[in-house]
């Protein structure tokens, strides 16, 4: 279940829009939304268990990750109108997301995570990484930046 719209499962929430849009003759909206419910019905397919909110999140998260590399090839080979398209796609498909943590938001976290843990050095990143992630859980959180602020507390 997600957890901005209650008692409403995401695909069930990709369902209904999908239905505005064909309404609205939305069809680049309604060419995102049939992505993400594939991509959504495929996992459930591949998946021999029930799916929970962290599998849905990281299918999506996928989903952007390709818009965003599929953008940037398509800038690099001259075709400005296909990398909107795709840049468009990720706007959409990131609407799904739980919203991002704020940079404060971080710093608490690190700060109350390095307070827990008592971590101090570079060795021990992981325990402080995993502590932190934990503080942050519901928030969407760059991976990398979140261990790039890490290892900048850490030395």
């Amino acid at each position: 279940m997600t957890k901005d719209v209650p008692n409403v499962p995401l695909i069930d929430r990709v369902q209904q829009d999908m239905v505005s849009a064909m309404k609205s003759r939305d069809e680049a909206r309604l060419s995102a939304l049939r992505l993400i419910k594939a991509a959504l019905m495929k996992l459930k397919v591949d998946s021999p268990k029930p799916i929970d909110e962290a599998a849905e999140m990281q299918v999506l998260k996928s989903l952007i990750k390709q818009r965003t590399e599929a953008a940037a090839m398509f800038r690099t080979g001259g075709r400005a109108e296909q990398a909107a398209k795709e840049e468009a796609e990720r706007a959409l498909i990131e609407t799904y997301l739980p919203v991002g943590a704020t940079e404060a938001e971080i710093e608490a976290a690190i700060t109350a995570a390095l307070a827990e843990t008592g971590v101090i050095s570079l060795r021990q990143m992981g325990v402080l990484m995993k502590a932190t992630q934990a503080k942050l859980a519901g928030k969407m959180v760059d991976g990398k930046a979140l261990s790039e602020k890490v290892r900048a507390r850490l030395t």
